[in-house]
């Protein structure tokens, strides 16, 4: 599958990462986009100390924004991208059909 819609939030700050998250999911669902490509940007290596996930800021947060976010209830699920569409620095959002 091709996607209906791209989203790019790398090199975004948080706070904008998120405001253009809400924006262009919106824009995507006016138009009535059923995959939606998001890019978050390639995770990032972390020190062996260090205990957490091998995620970037975006890529740590996404999911929340998703989860709690006004479009919670149009998202059918959330796919890791294929290698061609960015791979792990990109996910899938496959939106519901509009009723």
């Amino acid at each position: 599958m091709s996607p209906d819609f791209t989203l790019d939030l790398h090199g975004h700050t948080l706070d904008q990462a998120h405001r253009r998250l809400d924006m262009g999911l919106g824009q995507a669902r006016t138009m009535g986009a059923r995959l939606v490509l998001l890019v978050t940007g390639r995770p990032r290596p972390v020190d062996p100390a260090d205990r957490a996930t091998q995620r970037g800021a975006i890529r740590a947060k996404v999911l929340d924004w998703l989860a709690a976010g006004p479009h919670a209830s149009a998202i059918a699920a959330i796919r890791p991208a294929h290698r061609r569409h960015g791979g792990e620095g990109a996910l899938y959002i496959v939106l519901k059909r509009p009723r």
